[in-house]
């Protein structure tokens, strides 16, 4: 279907009519001398004064093509487009964010599979987030990891298979042997500042309790929620433990409750499997229909009609003039 984008410009159109009408004729002086005898010289010199030799006459040719070329250049300016049928998209409304804690109790080799096998926790946990990942078709995902400091592994993507790739090469220790639990969630925060999905999700694991941070769990959990985002906690580790290793539960329990989440407890692989699973049914991928109209312009085929008409016209009026130039030299 042909638009044209700026239709207005069609009111143009009369534009070199009314020049005509209002503005005052060209006119060209130029010096001469008068000759009292003017009829005897023209009759010595065999030339005689013909019709047209103050005021050039005006070719029909010409006026019409000069119409045909302002007409060309008019729906130029109209910007004409060619719009094709509507396309659908669907974009997602969400966006998914993944902290992990990596710090040293991360290295305890106590994660029991599905299959009955003793791994360390982190690759316990790196199989079944990889598994979780794969299934967000539709959502953008990143991935924080925090131990001594937080920071981002992968940014706001698409690319499922890129962050299981990078989700892959984590180890123990990468951000330091404490847990800023706190700082992870203020990073989160600052992750989505730039996000403009309706839903804005983090899910927090972590087998410890917040030893480091500058902001205290529970006050940045308050900030997430003035903020939309929300969070669910997955605490894994042992709550009657000391030190570092010891899980706090109140704690995380707290900020799920805060950001309207949900707070899950995993001792082993199938559990974490199934906590996934509960947080696949409880916050589903959201995904937006888009649809828009492809438009190609096409402004360049009248202005390259108008270009080449005005110079097949150059030609014709050219040619006309060398032919009349010759039969005056033959005369």
């Amino acid at each position: 279907m042909l638009e044209f984008e700026w239709s207005w410009a069609f009111l143009l159109l009369p534009l070199p009519l009314l020049v005509w009408w209002l503005m005052p004729a060209f006119r060209d002086q130029q010096t001469s001398v008068h000759v009292p005898f003017f009829d005897r010289l023209a009759a010595a010199t065999g030339q005689m004064p013909r019709p047209g030799a103050v005021v050039l006459p005006r070719r029909m040719l010409q006026i019409v093509t000069a119409v045909i070329i302002w007409g060309l250049i008019v729906t130029a300016l109209a910007r004409p487009q060619q719009v094709g049928d509507a396309v659908t998209h669907e974009v997602s409304a969400r966006d998914l964010l993944l902290a992990v804690d990596i710090s040293g109790s991360m290295d305890e080799v106590d994660f029991r599979t599905p299959d009955g096998k003793t791994i360390k926790r982190l690759d316990g946990v790196k199989s079944v987030l990889g598994d979780f990942i794969s299934r967000r078709k539709g959502d953008r995902v990143g991935l924080i990891l925090f131990g001594s400091k937080a920071y981002i592994q992968v940014p706001f993507t698409q690319d499922l298979q890129t962050a299981r790739t990078l989700l892959d090469q984590i180890e123990v220790g990468m951000a330091g042997q404490q847990t800023v639990i706190g700082d992870a969630i203020g990073l989160s925060i600052k992750t989505f500042e730039s996000s403009q999905a309706k839903q804005k999700l983090v899910i927090l694991f972590t087998d410890g309790n917040d030893t480091a941070s500058r902001v205290p769990p529970e006050h940045a959990a308050d900030i997430a929620h003035q903020k939309g985002v929300v969070i669910y906690t997955v605490a894994f580790g042992d709550p009657n433990a000391t030190g570092e290793n010891r899980v706090d539960l109140s704690a995380l329990r707290q900020v799920a409750s805060v950001t309207e989440g949900q707070f899950f407890r995993a001792e082993n692989g199938a559990e974490l499997a199934a906590i996934y699973a509960d947080i696949d049914r409880l916050a589903p991928v959201k995904l937006e229909t888009v649809s828009w109209r492809p438009r190609i312009a096409l402004y360049q085929w009248p202005l390259g009609a108008a270009v080449v008409l005005g110079l097949a016209l150059w030609c014709l009026l050219l040619t006309g003039s060398i032919f009349r130039w010759r039969a005056s030299r033959h005369a």
